[in-house]
């Protein structure tokens, strides 16, 4: 899968969607392709001094990449996502999970299952009949299925803030003073 495909797939998909959904999207490279590239370490000074001038932002000629870098960190918008914007276009709101929780996203539990009747009907490996046990198991899934995959994903959400607040709670600060002039010890040096 690349961008160029799911955006295409994508497009055809928001003619299905009406207007006020909500899409809840992983954060898979060929999903987030951003509408503008943004220089980073791996661009060319060149390339990072015409970006620069492309956005009338002031520069030395004589900086080095790191000290350009720095002004395009200043100065770069927000990022917007391809998919993000054609959903936008058609008043759909993408919903983003956080990188590396698909525990938030009810469709992995869904196709967990699919996944796992489809493996436990197939006997004969031949694609044609997995493509059949395919999409009976799509068939069989159920609105009662997806309310309990969103019910289970709430949980999992609660756990998670309630964690958050716990840790709020329970774990101090840590502060070193590292202006303390103060080297006295309450152990000697003999004890080390």
């Amino acid at each position: 899968m690349n961008a160029d495909v799911f955006e295409e797939y994508f497009t055809q998909m928001l003619d299905l969607i009406p207007p006020g959904s909500v899409i809840v999207m992983d954060n898979a490279s060929y999903h987030s392709r951003q509408t503008e590239r943004t220089p980073t370490t791996a661009w060319r000074k060149a390339d990072i001094i015409q970006w620069l001038s492309g956005k009338n932002i002031s520069f030395e000629t004589n900086m080095v990449k790191k000290e350009l870098l720095t002004l395009v960190n200043l100065n770069k918008d927000q990022k917007k996502y391809v998919i993000d914007e054609m959903a936008t276009n058609r008043q759909i709101t993408v919903l983003r999970l956080p990188p590396y929780h698909c525990e938030l996203n009810p469709i992995e539990l869904v196709w967990a299952q699919v996944k796992g009747d489809v493996a436990r009907n197939n006997t004969t490996f031949k694609l044609s009949d997995v493509k059949i046990l395919l999409k009976n198991s799509l068939e069989r899934v159920t609105a009662d299925n997806w309310q309990r995959c969103i019910h289970h994903v709430q949980k999992e959400e609660e756990k998670m803030w309630e964690l958050d607040n716990l840790i709020d709670v329970t774990v101090e600060p840590i502060v070193i003073n590292l202006g303390d002039e103060d080297n006295s010890s309450e152990y000697s040096e003999d004890e080390f």
